[in-house]
């Protein structure tokens, strides 16, 4: 065997060997990931009455099993990355807990052609999810050191169809409104009125409602085709207040 050719053979070995490595540690975390959309359905059945539904879309339940969670959240929690519940990700943040970020996701009745925007882009989790479901999602962070780094590993896990800006999510992003949906991940006193206009009939927005310090409720909104707003309270969480002084 010439040089070269040795070169070569060892070159594909290493990249063998390397691909091995990289598909077991996946196969690990699916497993992992696995188990997670268990918990989910066996909690949305729990809570059907709330829901109004026994169980989630498929493809939601697709997105949850294979978005890399482990990859949205600092190293020293990401042990517990598939535990069912949420974890800091630093600045006084978090990273929701799956059942919510799948029930949140589900409740939008999301469509391949939609776009949706996101208030609170936190580590970038529930951003991934959406974006494994539609063509196009906007997500805003006013917590710049939050909001650049969910940019940078978006688009380092492949997530090209999202799109981050820095900014205060109360006022929404006019530029690339309307929305079919908006999902809002930090409890706000109120629904924010530019979301509201920056809503396309017929979209939906989950948003949670209430203040740090009392009950939260998971607030589903619905625009009909005519602009009148309706509303229908999902059930009780426990959201980060939104931040910016509104």
């Amino acid at each position: 065997m010439t040089l070269p050719n040795a070169i070569g053979l060892m070159m594909v070995l290493t990249f063998c060997q390397s691909a091995a490595l990289h598909a077991a540690g996946n196969d690990a975390y699916a497993e992992a990931r696995a188990q997670l959309v268990e918990e989910i359905e066996d909690h949305v059945r729990a809570t059907s009455d709330y829901l109004e539904r026994d169980a989630l879309d498929e493809r939601v339940l697709q997105a949850i099993g294979s978005v890399p969670r482990h990859e949205f959240v600092p190293p020293d929690v990401r042990p517990r990355a598939y535990d069912n519940r949420p974890l800091p990700i630093g600045y006084g943040q978090t990273i929701s807990q799956p059942y919510i970020v799948a029930i949140m996701t589900d409740l939008m009745d999301l469509q391949p052609g939609d776009r949706a925007l996101e208030i609170g882009t936190g580590s970038g989790y529930q951003a991934a999810i959406l974006a494994a479901l539609i063509d196009a999602v906007y997500s805003i962070e006013i917590i710049a050191p939050l909001g650049e780094a969910a940019a940078g590993r978006l688009q380092r896990l492949g997530f090209d169809n999202v799109e981050v800006r820095i900014g205060d999510g109360y006022y929404g992003w006019e530029e690339q409104a309307p929305f079919d949906a908006i999902v809002v991940t930090a409890a706000a006193s109120h629904i924010p009125p530019p979301l509201l206009k920056q809503l396309k009939p017929g979209g939906r927005m989950i948003i949670p409602v209430g203040s740090r310090f009392l009950t939260q409720q998971l607030l589903l909104v619905r625009k009909q085709s005519d602009g009148e707003i309706v509303t229908r309270q999902i059930l009780p969480v426990a959201f980060v207040p939104f931040t910016g002084g509104h």
